[in-house]
């Protein structure tokens, strides 16, 4: 799939497995959102002051397996890049998330940054998580974070405190975490709608 000069291209995808490859042009604007499916999303910057962003959000129970895969390639400058991957797993559930990172040597005043940040909620749930990046330009800013944990026990406390039971704060320190994603969708109806389930549904 081809992103003509200057054209936006934004989807959503929801329980919907995905597999995309993507090459933009110059000025180009790509936002994808996968929520709870596999993917894997290759975008290659070919043209300057491209902008491309992925989101993913897994919230996986049972034996749910889940694969998340990006490859971003900027190969002119001028261009930025922002991934944001985050996992919820509980019982028996194993995610996997990929991200392969390129900033070729002569794309200059390039802006790139790859997060993938997950939530152990059960002690067999299980994650992997495979950073890459490649850098070969000097002028540019690029960051990467991958980090994994669990529910934080002293926020669990205050809240119980507080009066919330143990069940309902759990939920709401995983709606937050998981918010952050969904906060990033620029369809109103479509961000309420899953900002819902997490609220009423997810546990």
């Amino acid at each position: 799939m081809r992103i003509s000069k200057g054209e936006i291209f934004e989807r959503v995808f929801i329980n919907e497995e995905v597999n995309l490859q993507i090459d933009q042009e110059a000025g180009s604007h790509v936002k994808i959102h996968v929520i709870n499916a596999s993917f894997s999303i290759t975008v290659n910057q070919l043209g300057e002051g491209c902008r491309t962003e992925i989101y993913g959000l897994e919230n996986l129970h049972g034996d749910e397996h889940v694969t998340a895969e990006t490859h971003v390639t900027h190969a002119v400058g001028g261009g930025t890049s922002n991934q944001l991957i985050k996992f919820v797993l509980s019982d028996n559930s194993r995610g996997h998330f990929i991200g392969d990172l390129k900033i070729a040597q002569d794309a200059q005043k390039t802006e790139a940054h790859q997060t993938n940040r997950n939530l152990l909620l059960s002690d067999t749930a299980e994650m992997r998580t495979q950073p890459q990046l490649e850098i070969y330009a000097d002028d540019v800013k690029a960051t990467h974070g991958a980090s994994t944990g669990q529910l934080d026990e002293s926020a669990l406390f205050y809240m119980q405190q507080r009066g919330i039971d143990k069940q309902k704060a759990r939920q709401l320190l995983v709606n937050a975490f998981m918010k952050e994603v969904v906060e990033t969708i620029s369809d109103e109806k479509i961000k309420a709608k899953i900002l819902t389930f997490f609220e009423e549904e997810a546990f």
